[in-house]
């Protein structure tokens, strides 16, 4: 659009300079009509012949004027366009034997002027080197020029707006179509984002199957590397449980003081093997594209499951969660945490669980609730945030609610603990999901 606004201006100077020139040219033909009109006569003035004058010289503030001036001083002529009006040149230039100017006319017009400078013989004498100077002035008013120039630039300007608006068009159409593989590529993204697509799927044109298969190709190196780097920790987790299991056992079969600090070492190194071993897998999770998990189906199993442990104590646990919810993550991921929250529930509930899920926007929210005691603000603090164990009667390693901060931190999410309106603790987790 800017090329085309300078090129317009370029153009429309352009034409000006060319109208001005056919102008400037049609004021020569004048001038030399008007000196070939004029003739001297036996009183040492000039006569006119109309045959060589152009009839606007006749038409009162015509646009088109002359003037004769003796150069002794004498009387001059001035066509009858002028009336009783006089020209005085200003801004005059000289081009070969003619001299170009500007003055303003009798109607308030603006004129050019060109004069030349002619040499009459002296009728009155018979010397022929006898003559007499006389400038002949010819005038024409450049509203003609403006006219034309005016409407030369108003097509101009219509007809470059179309253009330029033809030209954004064609481009608009030209980026949408051209762009369109890529749109599709970012779609297909979406997808393996999403956890619909585990590739790159689609039809696409040949400059961008290298792009979509280089993608591809990235996705599966990610995969391969998330894979190996999960049984290299699943072989050190196994490869440490196998010597710790033989310390415990041999701790158990040789009673004493020795043997307590073993078995009370070996508690606490498995504690962190299990911690770190679900830290790493679910780092490596975050590391692959197209990971989705239906939360209801996860909440149902759970809750079958758990409720399964805790029969003998025939508490009852009560998943609500809508199937179109999905979490943007690994299965046992959310497994783990919610398993834990759920069990921890169970453990201190008095005889009901209830475990709810709502989404809004790109978030999760699984609430897990229990009619049990609860828990004071200061307990909160120690089991929330510290990983601190209440109670060392109760069946566990103590380090499900530490494995669900520290999953959920790798997500993005977050966990607190509140009262619930059951009248025990309230667990709330917060998690990505997929849109």
């Amino acid at each position: 659009m800017l090329g085309l606004a300078v090129g317009g201006v370029v153009l429309s100077a352009a034409f000006r300079a060319a109208a001005l020139e056919n102008f400037d040219a049609g004021l020569e033909a004048d001038m030399d009509g008007l000196i070939a009109a004029a003739e001297p006569d036996p009183e040492g003035g000039l006569i006119l012949q109309d045959r060589f004058l152009n009839h606007r010289f006749d038409r009162v503030y015509s646009g088109l004027y002359y003037q004769i001036k003796p150069s002794h001083g004498g009387q001059g002529q001035i066509s009858r366009s002028l009336f009783d009006r006089t020209i005085e040149p200003a801004d005059t230039s000289t081009k070969g034997t003619l001299r170009w100017g500007t003055a303003e006319g009798p109607d308030g017009q603006r004129l050019r002027v060109v004069s030349r400078r002619v040499e009459f013989p002296i009728a009155a004498t018979d010397t022929p080197t006898d003559t007499t100077s006389y400038t002949f002035m010819v005038a024409g008013a450049l509203s003609d020029v403006d006219r034309q120039t005016a409407e030369f630039t108003s097509t101009l300007v219509w007809s470059f707006l179309l253009l330029g608006l033809g030209l954004v068009a064609a481009i608009l159409v030209q980026v949408r179509i051209g762009l369109q593989p890529l749109r599709r590529v970012s779609v297909a993204l979406a997808r393996i984002r999403d956890g619909e697509a585990r590739r790159l799927e689609g039809d696409f044109p040949s400059e961008i199957l290298p792009l979509a298969g280089e993608l591809n190709s990235l996705i599966q190196h990610s995969e391969e590397v998330v894979g190996r780097a999960r049984t290299h920790v699943s072989n050190l987790a196994h490869f440490l449980k196998t010597p710790l299991s033989v310390l415990a056992a041999e701790a158990e079969s040789q009673p004493g003081p020795l043997a307590d600090a073993v078995r009370k070492q070996v508690f606490s190194m498995r504690r962190q093997v299990d911690h770190y071993l679900s830290r790493a897998r679910a780092a490596g999770s975050m590391d692959v594209l197209g990971n989705r998990t239906q939360v209801s189906e996860v909440l149902d199993d759970l809750a079958r499951v758990i409720a399964r442990i805790h029969a003998a104590r025939a508490i009852a646990v009560d998943a609500e969660c809508d199937d179109a919810i999905y979490f943007r993550g690994e299965r046992q991921d959310l497994e783990e945490m919610a398993g834990n929250l759920i069990d921890n529930a169970c453990k201190w509930a008095a005889s009901r669980v209830r475990v709810r899920c709502h989404k809004h926007g790109a978030r999760l929210t699984i609430i897990i609730e229990d009619d049990g005691a609860g828990l004071t603000e200061q307990e909160r603090a120690q089991v929330g945030e510290r990983g601190e164990r209440l109670d060392e009667n109760v069946p566990g390693s103590g380090l499900g609610l530490a494995i669900v901060r520290d999953i959920s931190k790798l997500y993005g999410g977050f966990f607190t603990l509140d009262t619930s309106p059951l009248g025990g603790v309230m667990a709330r987790l917060e998690l990505p999901a997929i849109q």
